[in-house]
């Protein structure tokens, strides 16, 4: 074979490699954005349902023990 020949052979390998690795990133690319797609939905109602069992916990008030144990030791506080 003469050199021709070879540096023919080495651009179509050479092309081939990098279609074949075009091809696969593609794939992927492709693969990431549907599994963002499918996943997006169960995260943001996993999302919604912390936001509302943490406003939820919150809008609850303290009991009226524990704001008297709040003003027993303010008063105590202030007494020093």
């Amino acid at each position: 074979m003469d050199i021709t020949a070879l540096l023919i052979e080495a651009a179509w390998l050479m092309a081939t490699g990098m279609v074949v690795v075009f091809v696969f990133l593609l794939i992927l690319i492709g693969a990431l954005r549907l599994m963002s797609y499918i996943f997006a939905d169960t995260e943001q109602a996993q999302a919604n349902q912390q936001a509302s069992a943490t406003t939820t916990h919150r809008s609850k008030r303290p009991s009226k023990a524990h704001i008297a144990a709040i003003a027993a030791a303010v008063h105590q506080y202030k007494k020093q």
